[in-house]
């Protein structure tokens, strides 16, 4: 409900003087119509139906003053329709699943901490469709980009170290994730590469990946996970149970900067889990869905059914004033 003329409102607030003015009439300008020298043999009489009725008139009237100033108003029922356009992003999500992600400078380990803050990316980007990649050794697709947001979630969970031999082919985890967005026709491809050392495997170099994704037009966002100096790594012994070792963190930044200016994309690096949602926060702000909206808005007046309203109790006050509760005999 919305109204057209709310100033008429303000008008409601007369309505304790209107009710004031009648009760000060009622009480102070009745004259009696007959003398008697002493009213107590009447005492006992019968009431009358008009004595309450005289109440009504001021109710009525004020009723009519409230849905009159309400019709003044113009009440509106408000139906909103919005239609929706976007033009989405396709996104391919590249996670380094190498043994050394179990490092716990990250909390509980990297790997872990990549998988929750990726979720939250996914479940912000509800426009895009996403896919998800990893790489060690090798190199292969969890899932194409899809709109289907549950699949995705759902294929992350799964998302572990030993789905592939160890090793980190990070040229490959690129080259992967553009053989899914090449054929793409969306305006916008971008693939979010996250790696937590340096490349030893794979068959194709990561500089001629980046350079790959670049002819292609696709953007590729470099992030290096992982504190700086060295990080504890958990070690299962099978005598003395689980210990941790002290590891050095080498990540080749250089080679992850080159690919990201190659692509017009971006490089981070992310030493702690503050810092890696960040990183996520920022590619969310750079790479914005086009969504355009258009809003139509119909407005149904139901000012009538005051107007008829006030109208109707206009006329009971004005009957009841004049007839009903008028006393045939004694009336002034």
């Amino acid at each position: 409900m919305s109204w057209a003329n709310p100033e008429f409102l303000w008008f409601l607030l007369l309505l304790p003087l209107f009710l004031a003015y009648r009760f000060w009439i009622y009480f102070s300008k009745k004259n009696a119509a007959i003398t008697f020298s002493s009213a107590v043999s009447l005492a006992n009489l019968p009431g009358n139906y008009r004595a309450y009725l005289v109440w009504g008139t001021p109710l009525l009237y004020s009723l009519a003053y409230i849905f009159l100033t309400l019709a003044l108003a113009r009440p509106q029922l408000q139906n909103t329709t919005v239609e929706r356009s976007s033009e989405g992003i396709d996104i391919m999500i590249s996670i380094d699943i190498s043994s050394s992600m179990l490092a716990e400078d990250l909390k509980p380990n990297r790997l872990i901490a990549a998988k929750e803050v990726a979720s939250d990316f996914i479940s912000q980007r509800t426009t895009d469709r996403i896919g998800i990649n990893v790489f060690a050794r090798e190199s292969f697709t969890v899932v194409p980009p899809t709109l289907d947001h549950n699949l995705v979630q759902n294929m992350l969970e799964t998302v572990d170290l030993g789905m592939v031999r160890d090793g980190t082919a990070i040229g490959m985890g690129i080259a992967s994730s553009i053989n899914r967005l090449r054929d793409s026709d969306a305006e916008s491809r971008i693939i979010i590469m996250l790696t937590d050392g340096m490349n030893n495997a794979g068959e194709i170099d990561p500089i001629t990946a980046g350079e790959m994704a670049a002819a292609l037009g696709i953007r590729v966002y470099t992030m290096g996970i992982g504190t700086r100096g060295t990080a504890p790594y958990p070690v299962d012994d099978p005598i003395f149970g689980r210990r941790y070792q002290n590891v050095q963190v080498n990540i080749d930044e250089d080679m992850l900067v080159r690919i990201a200016d190659l692509t017009g994309g971006q490089y981070w690096r992310a030493t702690d889990l503050d810092e890696l949602i960040e990183v996520y926060q920022e590619i969310d702000r750079l790479e914005q869905s086009e969504v355009d909206e258009i809003i139509y808005v119909d407005y149904q007046d139901r000012y009538p059914n005051y107007l008829l309203s006030g109208l109707v109790f206009l006329l009971l006050a004005f009957l009841n004033e004049r007839i009903f509760a008028r006393s045939p005999v004694f009336h002034p």
